[in-house]
């Protein structure tokens, strides 16, 4: 069972995860923490087909299905992954209490 309070999903990311999946049958997305970016550690949004033993799964709804790693999962516990549309486009956004800093677009932050 999912713990509740490891990663919150907005509605909006998992109406969004619910159209994006159903055009890749069999896959989930997969959010990884990984070192880079400019402030120290990079999310990394991607699908996947292959679980790994240390996977944690969510699932916002009955079609869609995230999964995250147990060591990225310590370094974004309590986030919420929210899907945001405006003029210059749109994309999946973690956001993330336990960073101290992020960059401008969002993508990196530091601990």
């Amino acid at each position: 069972m999912q713990p509740s309070t490891k990663l919150q999903i907005s509605k909006a990311a998992a109406e969004q995860l619910e159209k994006t999946l159903s055009k890749y049958p069999g896959k989930f997305l997969r959010i990884t923490v990984m070192p880079g970016g400019c402030n120290g550690f990079e999310y990394n949004l991607k699908l996947d087909t292959e679980l790994q033993d240390d996977d944690v799964k969510f699932l916002p709804s009955a079609t869609a299905t995230v999964v995250v790693d147990q060591i990225s999962l310590d370094l974004i516990e309590g986030s919420e992954l929210d899907y945001e549309a405006d003029l210059i486009g749109a994309s999946f956004k973690l956001k993330n209490p336990n960073a101290a800093t992020s960059c401008g677009c969002g993508n990196s932050f530091s601990m």
